[in-house]
């Protein structure tokens, strides 16, 4: 092969390589503009989903009613346009932390957790609350619809012993409100999770507005 033959093979082999690099380089470039594209349109409908989620939490009303008879209302204000949602109560204990501040240490987990710590507690066995009374499952409402759980003072532990234990154990709670999670649910939705501070004077208690 002659210089010359040499020269073109070297120069073809050459814008034959730098043909192929840029293809595989514009290949490249393509592919992450597509895969960016991909990643914000993503991050865009995640922040709208989240919009929209947050537009329609659930806004719920909750009272005590202690005459004649000790019950909790629960009404389902909107918006209408969920349609029918069922919403599950728990009661959530009247301290910070695992344990209550004067007791640690003296007690184990499960007496601990054998203690409704607050003033009231649901009525177990009815409404399908549980043995312990503190939450009762899920039940539907309507927009504008309500419902009423029966509920009673929370029993006393058995160490709150003596002639004035259950004075003590009254007195502990006397002005607290109840406290609430309620975890609201639709078909196609994430959960809702709602915290409520019901007053003990019949005030209603909002959450989701």
């Amino acid at each position: 092969m002659s210089i010359l033959d040499t020269s073109i093979a070297a120069a073809s082999a050459a814008f034959t390589g730098a043909a192929a690099y840029g293809a595989w380089r514009a290949s490249r470039e393509a592919n992450m503009a597509a895969r960016n594209a991909n990643e914000t349109a993503s991050t865009v409908a995640q922040i709208e989903q989240e919009r929209w989620h947050k537009e329609l939490t659930p806004q719920l009303r909750i009272k005590l009613q202690a005459e004649p008879y000790e019950v909790l209302y629960v009404r389902f204000e909107g918006p209408a346009k969920l349609g029918e949602l069922h919403v599950g109560l728990r009661i959530q204990d009247d301290f910070d932390g695992s344990r209550p501040p004067h007791l640690v240490g003296t007690l184990t987990p499960a007496q601990v957790a054998g203690v409704v710590w607050g003033p009231y507690h649901f009525r177990p066995g009815v409404d399908d609350a549980d043995a312990l009374g503190r939450a009762v499952p899920a039940f539907p409402l309507l927009p504008g619809g309500r419902t009423r759980l029966a509920v009673d003072p929370s029993p006393r532990p058995s160490w709150y012993d003596g002639a004035d234990g259950e004075q003590r154990w009254r007195d502990r709670y006397r002005t607290s409100p109840i406290r609430l999670w309620a975890t609201c649910t639709i078909s196609g939705h994430k959960p809702w999770t709602l915290a409520f501070a019901v007053p003990r004077d019949g005030g209603w208690a909002l959450g989701g507005a």
